[in-house]
């Protein structure tokens, strides 16, 4: 994220509808696969997230259509799912893995392997693994010895009756059982320390499923089938606390939060805001498929510290992150406890808060089960790494907006996980606060002539060309241009004719690329297929197994530089690639070459792959492949003659993007004077 344009004062309007319920949209879709006859759902949440549930159950024979904010499931019933013809690849969802687990895991004769991006597969998944297995499901963790995240292997049986006594509150363990108890047809009684969300409960009654509910547990009888019932999905209480947070941080104004899910297991958030001085005033409530639904009006607060721990803390886990940014800016001090749910998280939210939050200069300290916050009026200046997490770049976004504050993000696009719309809202609701655009024209000098400023990162496979070309856009507010992501739109359309890979002709593919263009958004160069986002579709498992085929076709090749050409001609831009700056842009006013010591590459490559440190001996097998890749790729991988190159094999990438941005506004100033560099 760029730098923030500075009014004196925040001033918040508008009426904000964040996103359909992550937790609601992924069950809408899963109970609507269990029932027999069609389901009509509308507003459902279209992130990556829920599409990766809807692909998983698309693999395993559902009718799911492409989702849209009003479309129909047709649902044949529990029997007829089957099982997936290749691995369910779950992306970042542990919604998706945890719940179709349970629901794989009770179908006889069935069996799945779920794979995970690197954040998914560090997450714990024995939490589930084990009481299923106890009921007698086969559960196999096909990574190192000791690790209990993906991949992992699901082996469905007929399950015996389980009484499970939980000593975590967890909606989705607690939602797996039950999915295992309908799949089977077994009785399933579950225990908890604390209530958790309850959706699975309130959508099942509402679909004729006969459950026993309490503040303490539910218990699901033998022999129960799901009815068609059709959905209207609210709009995320998580996600509309960030709001909430900024309309308390501001100086005048209020924000309507509106279309709000009001279920009691979700507003823990919101109590803990009126604890801190904030007031939330409802209106316009209603029920609509046993969900409470409202409109909530929130103004300036002064605001104040506070306890959150016990009880509450399942009632708002995934707001944790944002009262944590809240609190940097209250009166006394914050302290978040009974929290050790965060460090399995999409990240160690713990330690990824506390240490971002020091980083700006703010007062933190981490606890063994939460953290701890002194507030002050300090202005926050500084990088924040989310390590991929969407809650955490939309924390940090929301104290980013504040007067004063100097705050820039590595990677902005990862809150389209959960709210895909998150940065656009943020500037309506600031009236222009977040001024990315603006800010690219402040961070570097306007050239004479105009002429657009590329930037060409090259290097060989694993010397860290992506994400350090990603960071560096960032942090000069410009467009970062993923030559990547036009391979895989035209490999995904070659996946569409039906045509077997290994038919594939050049010739052929080229047929299909000019359904193929692209259009600026405010981070980067997005490839549109007839005219329309297929952002999470390009990285669907099939696109990432055939791309490389596509990739190595020369004719492929020069029509992607062609179509990155194009996009570097129109605003400045950064590039990587292996060829980026001898054969795509060999005129780019900065060219930069990284390399790296090939045990290093190696070791960096292994840590992103098992989230975990490798062995000397791991190391030794994935530094082999690496030289021998390097040697296929010795006429690609080249430096051009006036690149600069960068040893990246003892610094940081936060320092190597420091040299990186020094060199670029150098470059800039010297092409705003006229001087061409020869």
């Amino acid at each position: 994220m760029a730098a923030l344009s500075r009014p004196d004062a925040l001033h918040v309007a508008g009426t904000i509808r964040a996103p359909g319920d992550k937790s609601i949209s992924h069950r809408a879709l899963i109970f609507a696969a269990l029932a027999d006859g069609e389901t009509r759902i509308r507003d459902i949440l279209m992130s990556a997230d829920v599409h990766a549930t809807a692909r998983a159950l698309r693999a395993m024979g559902v009718e799911i259509p492409a989702l849209s904010a009003d479309f129909v499931v047709r649902g044949r019933g529990i029997d007829a799912l089957t099982s997936p013809a290749a691995p369910l690849d779950c992306g970042n969802s542990g919604t998706t893995t945890r719940l179709l687990c349970g629901l794989v895991a009770g179908l006889p004769g069935r069996t799945a392997r779920f794979e995970g991006d690197a954040s998914l597969s560090r997450r714990p998944m024995r939490r589930v693994a084990t009481p299923l297995g106890a009921m007698g499901a086969r559960i196999e963790f096909e990574g190192a010895p000791g690790h209990d995240g993906l991949p992992m292997r699901v082996h469905g049986a007929q399950l015996v009756a389980t009484h499970y006594a939980n000593t975590h509150a967890s909606a989705q363990v607690k939602g797996a059982l039950l999915l295992a108890g309908l799949a089977s047809g077994v009785e399933v009684t579950i225990d908890e320390p604390y209530r958790s969300r309850d959706h699975s409960e309130r959508m099942l009654l509402a679909r004729g499923v006969a459950l026993e509910t309490s503040d303490t547990g539910v218990r699901l009888p033998a022999h129960q089938r799901v009815s068609a019932v059709d959905v209207v999905v609210p709009s995320d209480p998580s996600s509309a606390t960030f709001f909430a947070a900024l309309a308390a941080l501001a100086d005048s104004g209020e924000l309507r939060l509106e279309n709000v899910c009001l279920n009691p297991t979700r507003t823990g958030a919101f109590d803990a805001l009126q604890r801190m001085g904030v007031s939330l005033v409802v209106s316009d409530e209603r029920v609509v498929g046993g969900e409470h639904i409202g409109t909530l009006v929130v103004q300036p607060a002064t605001l104040v510290g506070t306890h959150i721990g016990g009880a509450d803390i399942p009632r708002c886990i995934d707001e944790l992150p944002m009262l944590a940014c809240l609190a940097s800016r209250a009166r006394g001090e914050t302290r978040i406890t009974d929290a050790a749910e965060l460090r399995v998280k999409e990240s160690d939210r713990i330690r990824a808060v506390v240490e971002n939050l020091r980083a700006l200069g703010a007062t933190a300290e981490e606890l063994p089960d939460g953290m701890r916050i002194v507030g002050s009026e300090v202005p926050l200046r500084g990088h924040v790494v989310t390590h991929g997490d969407h809650r955490l770049a939309m924390a940090f976004g929301i104290l980013s907006a504040l007067p004063g504050n100097q705050i820039t993000i590595d990677d902005p696009a990862c809150v389209d996980v959960s709210y895909p719309t998150f940065w656009d809202d943020l500037a309506r609701a600031t009236g222009g606060a977040v001024d990315r655009e603006n800010a690219a024209a402040e961070a570097l000098p306007v050239p004479i002539g105009g002429a657009p400023l590329i930037i060409a990162i090259d290097g060989p496979a694993a010397s860290g060309k992506s994400s350090t070309a990603q960071w560096v856009a960032q942090e000069l507010g410009v467009r970062h241009v993923d030559s990547g992501a036009f391979y895989r739109a035209i490999t995904y359309l070659a996946l569409a004719t039906g045509v077997e890979p290994a038919q594939w002709t050049a010739e052929g593919l080229l047929g299909e690329a000019p359904r193929i263009g692209w259009r600026l958004t405010e981070r980067s160069v997005l490839p549109l297929i007839d005219g329309a986002e297929q952002d999470a579709a390009l990285r669907d498992a099939p696109v990432t197994g055939q791309v490389s085929r596509v990739a190595q076709m020369p004719p492929v090749r020069e029509w992607v530089n062609g179509m990155v050409r194009s996009a570097g001609a129109a605003v400045d831009v950064v590039v990587d690639g292996r060829d980026i700056g001898t054969t795509v842009f060999p005129a780019a006013q900065l060219k930069i070459f990284l390399i790296a010591d090939s045990w290093e590459r190696a070791r960096r490559r292994l840590v992103q792959r098992l989230g975990r440190r490798p062995s000397d001996a791991e190391i030794a097998i994935e530094t082999e492949e690496l030289v021998a890749r390097d040697a296929r790729d010795a006429t690609q991988s080249v430096p051009a003659r006036d690149a600069i190159t960068i040893d990246t094999t003892t610094v940081t990438q936060a320092e190597q993007v420091e040299r990186i941005v020094a060199l670029a506004r150098a470059t800039r100033e010297r092409m705003a004077r006229g001087e061409t560099g020869d």
